[in-house]
């Protein structure tokens, strides 16, 4: 069973490249962030042509997340359990499904743009709630994983230069600090490093040529429960798919499976 998780940065931007992809890589479930669109824009004929349902949760701005599945779609679970609000409105974060043998959670974490924001306060406060939220699937006897763009780098080796990001988010010990507070709920970093390259980010900026020189982070993560763990027989960055005209600016995580 592959299963890989993937920040399009607008599904509507990516569609051709995502209905190429699936065909070409033969995953049978897709957690989306960062979709980008509302409800009703969402590709679902598209993606039903490929023999792919989804579940989403959208609202039309800069968040959006979803599961697509050719394995089945069952306990459908919207949003954040508990989570905070920003700015008064609960923003489109997460969904969780079960896929067959295999639950999901596809993850969207707040930027926190800041560390003197309220985005911030909010970012750590959302990592906290996601904790509790996933305690009891990470717990349990079915393999069970929360993927996504944590936007948290978790150790100074996922940045392509620790010191150009002093002060900044995305590295602060706080961050980080919450990064392992949810492993410690029972999960897993299941991407291990290195992989076939020493650097395995995930994340390269637009501008000024971040990619060709691999200047990126890796704060798209896969933590697995234990049964989740044992049953990874490998799993990469798909790289290629961050080359060329309309790429995202992630590349998708892909992790197989022996269930």
């Amino acid at each position: 069973m592959r299963i890989a998780t993937w920040n399009v940065n607008s599904i509507t931007a990516r569609l051709p490249r995502l209905l190429a992809w699936l065909e070409s890589s033969g995953t049978d479930v897709l957690c989306i962030q960062e979709t980008k669109c509302t409800l009703e824009q969402f590709p679902h004929e598209e993606l039903r042509e490929l023999g792919y349902e989804a579940v989403v949760n959208a609202s039309g701005r800069w968040n959006g997340v979803a599961v697509i599945s050719r394995v089945g779609l069952d306990d459908v679970e919207l949003g954040l359990p508990g989570g905070p609000v920003f700015e008064g409105t609960e923003e489109p974060r997460a969904v969780s499904a079960t896929c067959g043998p295999v639950r999901v959670s596809s993850v969207y974490v707040p930027n926190g743009r800041e560390v003197a924001h309220d985005h911030y306060t909010y970012k750590l406060s959302w990592l906290e709630a996601l904790k509790t939220a996933v305690a009891e699937d990470a717990a349990g006897e079915r393999p069970f994983a929360v993927m996504g763009d944590f936007n948290v780098a978790p150790t100074d080796d996922d940045v392509w230069d620790p010191s150009l990001f002093v002060g900044a988010t995305h590295v602060t010990p706080a961050e980080r600090a919450a990064l392992t507070a949810l492993r410690e709920a029972g999960l897993s970093d299941v991407v291990p490093r290195p992989l076939k390259y020493d650097h395995p980010y995930t994340y390269w900026d637009y501008r000024q040529l971040a990619f060709p020189k691999n200047r990126g982070m890796r704060i798209d993560l896969v933590y697995g429960n234990d049964p989740f763990a044992k049953a990874v027989k490998d799993s990469y960055v798909d790289r290629e798919e961050r080359k060329g005209k309309g790429a995202s600016d992630h590349a998708p995580v892909v992790i197989d499976l022996e269930v």
